[in-house]
């Protein structure tokens, strides 16, 4: 079988992966399989992770949610409201006059940042959006940028006020969401899951809530291959492999709530 990602994504990228899945599959006869990059991550994760039935955690650029299994749906328990994890370390790092993806900088940065005595009063100055299991990050990036504007207190605190504040509440979230679904297990993954201090946020909740966790390692945290061939296997298994190239799809916003195996 062929497999490629079919969405979510931006267009242009998602249609030249279909292109050339068209392609392979033609030319060696074989079935083609659209498969979802975010149930990619999922499922390489598990793999990995050694989880059989987790609370997912899935936190990148083009995601921030909380999902789980239920039956041969996916659905979603806690979700970003507006900024994904992901957007709010980049755009924070674009302000710094960072590159992108700027997520092992800021996490250089809150490295450094960590103790110094204005630190507590960084964090004070940031605002603290949940609702239920809901997180919201524009109001904190809007006033990580006020604070860095007025020049008054260091990046290197201002990133690690900022991750400190944005881990906390996807923690609490993450832990409402375990309590309303039963759940014994947390699968952390999606390219954010390589921060180490949110690795230890997470680590430490599940250990006093006698769940067992499991954070992807970094070096699969990131888009790869390896995702969508184990997602290809999945979709495979429930029989959503196409004979006709012809038909093959790419659909730029597939949620994982629509997802069904």
């Amino acid at each position: 079988m062929i497999a490629y990602s079919a969405g979510p994504g931006l267009g242009p990228c998602l249609r030249v992966g279909a292109v050339v899945a068209r392609a392979l599959a033609s030319y060696y006869n074989k079935p083609i399989v659209p498969t979802n990059h975010a149930i990619g991550h999922i499922e390489l994760g598990k793999f990995l992770c050694d989880l059989e039935d987790p609370l997912v955690l899935l936190i990148s650029g083009g995601h921030t949610a909380l999902t789980a299994r239920v039956g041969s749906d996916w659905k979603i328990f806690g979700e970003t409201l507006d900024l994904t994890l992901g957007q709010l370390i980049d755009q924070l790092g674009r302000f710094m006059g960072l590159s992108s993806p700027a997520g092992p900088k800021i996490e250089q940065l809150a490295q450094q940042g960590n103790g110094v005595p204005e630190s507590s009063d960084a964090i004070l100055a940031l605002p603290y959006t949940i609702k239920g299991n809901d997180v919201s990050y524009s109001g904190l990036l809007s006033a990580a940028k006020d604070i860095l504007s007025e020049r008054k207190i260091r990046a290197e605190t201002v990133a690690y006020a900022v991750q400190e504040v944005a881990f906390s509440i996807l923690t609490e979230a993450t832990e409402r969401a375990l309590a309303f679904t039963d759940k014994t297990e947390l699968l952390v993954t999606g390219g954010v899951a390589a921060n180490q201090r949110l690795a230890t946020i997470l680590n430490s909740m599940c250990s006093a809530r006698g769940v067992k966790s499991g954070i992807i390692p970094r070096e699969y945290a990131g888009d790869c291959g390896s995702q969508i061939a184990i997602a290809g296997f999945a979709f495979h298994a429930a029989s959503r492999a196409i004979t006709a190239v012809e038909e093959a799809f790419v659909r730029q916003s597939w949620r994982i709530d629509q997802v069904s195996l």
